[in-house]
């Protein structure tokens, strides 16, 4: 809402596919025009970097661009760390605005740190952005949907007035949040022991999600399953897409009930 009725802006660019309800959000807040840009191969069961970067280099300049910080939602396919440096390229040569959604930090590789490298880089790049930051699942507060909206400016006198405005905005919305996770989060963060034990959780949910990734590629493996299933290992975080065509998804959701 602050970006379309403070920042002006009207056209937002999400990845295709993205998580459902971001077309929702947007359109919801304010924004006239919801766009996508090309993430997915489906015939290579991978980044298509090269149309991602045609349809970025096409956007009108002003535009938001939707990025997601790690492990893709759906697709579990993330930049490389130099395709995200030619991403930054781009956005900062056509004057393009980047909006991070960081909602699997730590799920990627297990390191908080690695996970947000790509929001950390344009940060040093000196872009002006926003990051709206997830603790649902992190923290495993599912039902408190705590997070943390962040703002980067080039120019510290705007802080105050973007702080302001986003005060009336939560204001007319809702008011006060619920404190419980909020506080849950804050005492972890600010006692150095409860991080670590916290930043260790988060190594064996991630190292979990990797050796499942590794069981299922090797049962399809080793029941000569056609066709090749490296992608599931390549890709990263708690989505994957099988590359398995509509019948058979059909299938298993019938029979077998997995989704």
């Amino acid at each position: 809402e602050f970006l379309a009725h403070i920042g002006k802006h009207t056209v937002v660019y999400s990845s295709n596919p993205t998580w459902g309800n971001h077309s929702l959000v947007f359109l919801s807040a304010g924004f006239s025009t919801y766009k996508s840009y090309r993430y997915w191969d489906a015939a290579k069961k991978a980044l298509d970097f090269d149309g991602l970067m045609e349809d970025l280099r096409n956007a009108p300049a002003n535009s938001v661009i939707l990025l997601h910080a790690c492990a893709h939602n759906p697709t579990g396919v993330d930049p490389t760390q130099d395709q995200w440096k030619q991403i930054a390229d781009l956005i900062e040569e056509r004057g393009l605005f980047p909006f991070f959604d960081s909602a699997y930090q730590g799920f990627a590789s297990g390191d908080l740190d690695r996970d947000a490298w790509a929001v950390r880089y344009f940060d040093s790049r000196g872009f002006e952005m926003v990051c709206a930051q997830s603790f649902a699942k992190n923290f495993g507060l599912y039902n408190e949907r705590v997070g943390n909206l962040t703002f980067v400016a080039k120019d510290r006198a705007v802080i105050e007035p973007v702080r302001s405005q986003i005060t009336l905005l939560v204001r007319a919305n809702y008011s006060n949040p619920p404190n419980h996770g909020a506080r849950i989060v804050g005492t972890v963060l600010n006692n150095p022991a409860l991080t670590e034990q916290w930043k260790g959780h988060i190594k064996t949910m991630a190292d979990r999600i990797i050796s499942m990734r590794h069981g299922l590629r090797e049962r399809l493996e080793k029941m000569e399953t056609p066709g090749t299933w490296n992608h599931i290992t390549d890709q990263i975080g708690m989505f994957s897409f099988t590359g398995l065509g509509p019948l058979a998804v059909d299938k298993l959701i019938a029979e077998h009930h997995i989704y």
